[in-house]
């Protein structure tokens, strides 16, 4: 589906009165551990799903928060520049000599660290693949509100950090805990709510010995859009999980309420359905587009003979052991490499001898636990957790 952009461009008013009134509610709690939670507050009714053009909001979306080409499938490693983002409100202006990390809460032992102290504990480096819940989105109809994502939102980096759990341990954290609430300093405005972007996880999520504490990426700093100086790092989950620039850890000894859990990133059928919330990644595979491009339309052309089709395939229930690719509709068995690391992508790879015409090249991946990649996505309101088969079609000229 490729999508017609609207004009003129308006402003952007984002509060209505409806949503000033929450926000004032929201306020008396902001800076608190509250803040960015759902209780107290209701949030503002969510944007219905659209047929038809983007809007000028979603073009600001995606100009914001930019996605991979295809193309960098070729690479284990994507290049940081090409690795997707995504920003929720605006990124922070932190400096290491003034940053702390707070971990507090139902605690024997809080902590008040120093990037430099964190450095200090045990490093890890761990290549972890990394996939926006929404990513695809664009392609749903009608097209849920919000960032309209291709199919590119995903990217693999080699992370460094320290792991969690040895962290909670020496502060403290007891049998009593029973979610670990994980903020950012990124602070702004969703569903009418003001908050700082926070997400929660059970203890044994969060105690899981692959989560870290990230501060380096590629072994550089972490990139400023991608969670300087610090942020939190939960493979085999969707980015959201992800938590960037990383301010406080806070464990509760009761559920926490989280807007970012609650309100969104939800597998809803409609605008009441509550639905189920998100979380590890749903199998799927990308191909590398083969031939070149038509700058405008992004269509494929390929010069007859043998040729190597190749991508990615992940999922966050474990390892894909097998990936078919469809050409013109009749499936093949592809190589899969064997996974270099457990929570990173694995490459495929299947000769083609292409003949002159127009194809249809499609590929299908399945996991360790069974799950396969749906022919037709289900949709949802939020467009969540989209796995759908990819089509590419490609021009053979002799």
């Amino acid at each position: 589906m490729r999508a017609k952009i609207s004009t003129p461009h308006r402003p952007h008013h984002h509060e209505t009165a409806q949503a000033a009134t929450v926000q004032d509610a929201a306020r008396a709690g902001a800076g608190t551990p509250e803040a960015g939670r759902s209780a107290g507050a209701a949030p503002a009714p969510p944007r219905p799903p659209l047929t038809g053009p983007v809007t000028g909001e979603e073009l600001e979306l995606a100009r914001r928060n930019h996605s991979a080409p295809l193309e960098a499938l070729r690479w284990h490693l994507t290049p940081p520049g090409l690795h997707y983002t995504v920003v929720h409100f605006d990124i922070p202006d932190l400096h290491p000599e003034d940053w702390r990390l707070r971990i507090h809460g139902s605690l024997g032992h809080p902590l008040n660290l120093t990037l430099s102290e964190i450095r200090r504990r045990p490093r890890r480096t761990a290549a972890v693949t990394l996939e926006c819940a929404g990513n695809g989105r664009g392609r749903l109809e009608p097209r849920p509100q919000s960032i309209p994502w291709d199919t590119g939102a995903v990217g693999t980096a080699e992370w460094t950090g320290t792991p969690l759990a040895p962290l909670l341990a020496e502060a403290g954290i007891g049998a009593e805990a029973v979610d670990v609430v994980f903020t950012g300093a990124d602070r702004g405005v969703q569903g009418g709510l003001e908050q700082d972007y926070a997400r929660s996880l059970r203890v044994d999520e969060a105690m899981a010995p692959e989560v870290l504490l990230a501060y380096e990426m590629g072994g550089q700093p972490l990139p400023p859009q991608h969670g300087y100086p610090l942020r939190l790092l939960v493979p085999g989950w969707y980015g959201m999980a992800s938590v960037k620039w990383l301010a406080s850890i806070e464990v509760l000894d009761r559920p926490a309420h989280v807007f970012q859990n609650e309100s969104t990133y939800r597998y809803s059928r409609d605008a009441d359905d509550p639905g189920e919330p998100v979380g590890r990644m749903r199998v799927r595979s990308l191909m590398v587009p083969p031939g070149m491009p038509d700058f405008f339309t992004r269509r494929r052309t390929l010069g007859a003979g043998p040729t190597t089709l190749r991508g990615r395939a992940w999922s966050g229930d474990g390892p894909v052991v097998r990936v078919e690719v469809a050409i013109d509709g009749a499936w093949a068995e592809a190589q899969v490499e064997p996974p270099g690391a457990a929570h990173a992508w694995q490459e495929f790879t299947l000769p083609w001898i292409a003949a002159p015409g127009t194809h249809t090249l499609a590929s299908r991946a399945t996991d360790a636990g069974g799950h396969v990649q749906p022919l037709e996505q289900a949709w949802t309101f939020q467009g969540m957790g989209n796995n759908a088969v990819q089509e590419t079609t490609v021009d053979v000229r002799a």
